[in-house]
């Protein structure tokens, strides 16, 4: 054990490690460990310990000289019923050494064997870039696994494949550019480490969903430095006008329930997890719910959003199970001290904020219920739209309200900043392809008898379970495709897709591909002829979104929203009325801008013949953005009718100059 130079002025803040000229302070909160000491590490895992003689409100902290930027270190403590001391990460930690993992049990043999904490320089050239800041309103969120993205792809060097430095090759930049995507959503990069089921089956956790240390960039994505790669990746994306959303996940760690491994905060303080007759509370699944409500939990969770924000330049985040955030004990609240604390944070509240918003704790559904500034992700929407597709009857009334915005639960006196956060599919269920192609889940390669992932996935296989050779099974296939994107990027909202998506990729019929980093994840970039027109429609249909739907959100948001034509109808062109909503399956929706200005008709027909359609009176040239039934796009209508085919959405639009309707009233 070494005794720093007691005339260097160490300091309780900020937490971590945190270099200077001289040295480097280090500073940990454990109340619970007076006798908590530092190791540094030298290349061939040797360490020296040092006391943290310094203490303030329950943080240890000391200086030590000399120390540069690569240093090596952790923590050392002794539990009361141990008698050797055990390696424990710095919560506070900026990186590690690799990747994570260990051979089960978790001993405290095998916590000297994990992967050090390595002090870091944050300095890195920006180059003078700054955030897109793309409005809510015009936002598509992307959904994408920085490993599963570019794992196959052909054109890439086999050195940046599924590392973070992939994401930017030209071969992903034209891509982006091509397929009109702006907004990146990454699934979680905070280092994670696999739960000891899946290290003992020799799997891992692919999503990253169970989170080691918060601040760190995962080392399995990189090639070398993940902090600088990492910068790299973000500074070449918002030089090309792209935004990054980090996924993150606060509502857990990954030492799991009492009986899990002990990695850092369990050791240093208990009171972290939220604990129900002094065991831990499990209101995620995962076996330790973090208490929010606890201020060294909150201090925890702001720092490192902060660090993500001003050090990484991210422009928002996705939070996993955000019920749990507002949590005090088993009651939610919209003013919960999470959400305070954000709101009034002059770099967080300037972020894109987005929630999970549910858990499965009491209480634990809060759809509609998160505070101003925050948006979240609207099941509602998927769930309808897929039983409304299928043809289940009596869906067309809440369809047309998830259409609109879902306004029963976001008023539109709150856009853009309420927006709902409209998706069909998710990471954690069916691709789209397997929406339309499996009716039940295979999880088999899982290993847990296909028991786990959703069992209520709405989906359709139209006659044969997965692939098919089958030509008209295929077109019917297709078609459901065209109309699920049609309808979560015209509807009211924000759009979330599946990159994965783009490339019609399948797992299997897997809907819970969380431990399959394998071809089941990695998206395959050689398409098929069809696949290849569908991800030419959909580039086209999301650039269609920006031009076309966008002034219509602007125009439906705030204090304009009720200054606009509104008119269903049936396909005689008359009104539809209560009875209507519940036996049709077909409707048109005619929407006008102001008195006078743009309009935007939608033809839906979920039935299985074509409907002929009267269009609204006038002497409007439409144009037919798109058609459902197939991937043509872009025509013009002169007459005053159209036959809409089975099963299948159309979109006209008709600028201001080119109509005449005389329906000006609302409805």
């Amino acid at each position: 054990m070494h005794k720093v130079n007691d005339t260097v002025q160490s300091q309780p803040y900020p937490l971590g490690a945190t270099l200077d000229a001289d040295g480097c302070n280090f500073s940990v909160y454990a109340p619970g460990e007076p006798s908590i000491r530092l190791a540094l590490f030298d290349e061939q895992g040797r360490y020296d310990t040092y006391p943290l003689d310094d203490e303030y409100a329950g943080i240890r902290f000391t200086y030590i000289p000399a120390i540069r930027a690569g240093q090596k270190y952790g923590y050392l403590i002794k539990q009361p019923e141990q008698k050797k001391w055990q390696y424990i990460s710095d919560p506070y930690a900026k990186s590690l050494d690799g990747p994570l993992s260990y051979t089960p049990p978790f001993t405290i043999k095998s916590s000297f064997q994990l992967p050090k904490c390595v002090v870091v320089d944050d300095r890195f050239d920006w180059q003078e870039t700054s955030h897109p800041n793309i409005p809510r309103e015009k936002t598509v969120l992307f959904e994408t696994h920085v490993k599963g993205l570019t794992q196959q792809h052909p054109d890439i060097p086999p050195k940046l494949r599924g590392k973070y430095l992939g994401l930017i090759h030209p071969a992903m930049m034209a891509f982006y550019q091509k397929q009109h995507i702006q907004t990146l959503q990454l699934l979680p990069i905070a280092a994670c480490m696999h739960e000891p089921h899946l290290l003992k089956a020799q799997q891992v956790n692919y999503w990253g969903y169970n989170p080691y240390l918060f601040m760190v960039p995962d080392p399995r994505y990189a090639i070398d430095d993940p902090v600088t790669e990492l910068k790299t990746v973000i500074r070449t994306l918002h030089e090309a006008g792209i935004e990054v959303i980090l996924d993150v996940v606060y509502n857990h760690t990954a030492e799991g329930g009492a009986d899990g491994p002990l990695f850092n905060l369990r050791g240093l303080d208990p009171k972290y997890y939220i604990t129900d007759d002094h065991a831990y509370a499990n209101f995620t699944g995962c076996g330790n719910t973090i208490d929010l409500a606890y201020q060294p939990s909150l201090n925890l969770v702001m720092d490192t959003l902060r660090y993500w924000v001003s050090e990484y330049h991210i422009d928002g985040f996705r939070f996993d199970l955000a019920a749990t955030l507002g949590r005090s004990g088993e009651s939610f609240s919209p003013n919960a001290p999470f959400f305070k604390a954000v709101a009034q944070d002059p770099v967080l509240k300037q972020t894109k904020l987005i929630a999970e918003p549910w858990d499965i704790g009491p209480n634990g559904y809060q759809v509609g219920n998160f505070p101003f500034g925050w948006n979240e992700t609207n099941d509602k929407l998927r769930d309808i739209s897929r039983s409304f597709w299928r043809g289940d009857q009596g869906y067309l009334k809440e369809f047309a309200t998830r259409i609109m915005g879902s306004r029963d639960l976001y008023s539109a006196a709150n856009w853009p900043f309420k927006l709902t956060v409209n998706y069909i599919t998710y990471h954690d269920g069916f691709t789209l392809q397997d929406l339309v192609s499996y009716k039940h889940k295979h999880n088999e390669a899982n290993g847990e008898q296909n028991r786990d992932g959703h069992g209520d996935n709405r989906s359709e296989n139209y006659g044969i379970e997965g692939p098919t050779q089958d030509a008209d099974i295929n077109k019917v296939r297709m078609q459901q495709k065209r109309n699920f994107m049609a309808t979560v990027l015209f509807s009211f909202g924000i759009p979330h897709l599946l990159t994965a998506d783009l490339l019609s990729h399948t797992q299997q019929g897997n809907n819970n591909a969380y431990c399959q980093d394998n071809e089941i994840s990695w998206l395959k970039w050689q398409l098929n002829k069809d696949e290849q027109q569908f991800q030419a429609w959909l580039g086209k249909l999301v650039t269609a979104r920006e031009k076309y739907m966008v002034p219509f959100i602007q125009a439906f948001s705030g204090d304009s929203r009720n200054s606009n034509r509104v008119f269903w109808r049936k396909e005689d062109g008359s009104l539809m009325t209560q009875d209507d909503w519940n036996q049709l399956n077909r409707v048109s929706l005619h929407l006008g801008l102001g008195d006078t200005g743009d309009e935007i008709l939608y033809l839906i027909n979920r039935t299985q013949e074509s409907i002929l359609f009267s269009l609204p009176e006038g002497q409007q040239v439409w144009q037919v953005l798109f058609d459902t039934a197939a991937f043509e796009m872009m025509s013009t209508i002169d007459k005053n009718e159209r036959s809409q085919p089975a099963m299948s959405f159309a979109i006209l639009y008709c600028a201001s100059q080119d109509c005449s309707s005389q329906q000006t009233s609302l409805s």
